[in-house]
C-alpha cells in the first residue's frame, strides 16, 4: 500500500438502533475531528432553547470516546436524563488511489471495506423502558446542584494542612523565632554553624 493514497472515506448509512423515535429527533454525528465545544453548544441549544425532549449522539471508530464525552457533559449540565446505549459495528468504505500505476495503464483504485466499532446513545428527558438493553437511569443529583455535596465525583482535593503540621514533631514545639537547636546562643548551636 506504499504507492496508494486514501482519497475518500464514506460510511454506509444505517438506521438508528432505537425503535419508536419521534420524527425530527436531533442526531449529533460525532466525527474524529469534531470540536467538543461546537458539538455541545449546538446540542445544548437544541435541548434547552428549542425544547427538544430527546437527542442522539453517534460516532464510530476513533470518534467513540469523543461521543461518550459529549454525552457525559450533557448529562452533567442538564441532569435527569434517561440514557440508552447501543454498541454495534459499522462498515466504512475507503477508496485508495494508486499513485504509481504501471506504465501504459490507467490509475487503479482500491476499495477497502472496514468494520469499525460504533456507538449510538439516546438521551431523553422522558422516561424510557428500563428493561431494554443498555438503559441507564438518570443520575440522582439535580442540574445546578453542587457536585461535591452528593458524591465524590468532581471534588477538588482538600487544601494542604497548615505549615506547622508539615514540620517534624520536635520542631513544632519550638516557638516562633526560636532555633531548632536550642536557645539563640552561639554556644548551643552544633559545630560548624558559628
Amino acid at each position: 500500500m506504499e504507492n496508494f493514497r486514501k482519497v475518500r472515506t464514506s460510511e454506509e448509512e444505517s438506521p438508528l438502533p432505537f425503535p419508536d423515535l419521534p420524527p425530527g429527533v436531533v442526531e449529533m454525528k460525532v466525527k474524529e475531528g469534531s470540536k467538543i465545544r461546537n458539538l455541545m453548544s449546538f446540542a445544548m441549544a437544541q435541548m434547552e432553547l428549542k425544547g427538544s425532549r430527546q437527542i442522539v449522539f453517534s460516532g464510530c471508530g476513533r470518534a467513540v470516546t469523543k461521543t461518550i464525552t459529549c454525552v457525559e457533559i450533557m448529562k452533567r449540565k442538564l441532569g435527569g436524563l434517561h440514557q440508552v446505549t447501543k454498541v454495534r459495528y459499522k462498515t466504512l468504505l475507503e477508496v485508495w488511489e494508486n499513485q504509481d500505476p504501471p506504465p501504459g495503464s490507467a490509475a487503479q483504485n482500491l476499495t477497502v471495506h472496514k468494520n469499525v466499532p460504533s456507538i449510538c446513545i439516546l438521551l431523553s428527558r422522558d422516561p424510557l423502558d428500563p428493561n431494554q438493553t443498555g438503559y441507564q437511569p438518570p443520575e440522582p443529583s439535580q442540574p445546578g446542584e453542587d457536585p461535591s455535596s452528593s458524591s465524590g465525583k468532581g471534588q477538588k482535593r482538600p487544601p494542604p494542612p497548615p505549615c506547622e503540621e508539615l514540620l517534624p514533631k520536635k520542631l513544632q514545639g519550638a516557638g516562633p523565632g526560636s532555633s531548632p537547636w536550642g536557645s539563640g546562643d552561639r554556644d548551643s548551636q552544633p559545630e560548624g554553624h558559628h
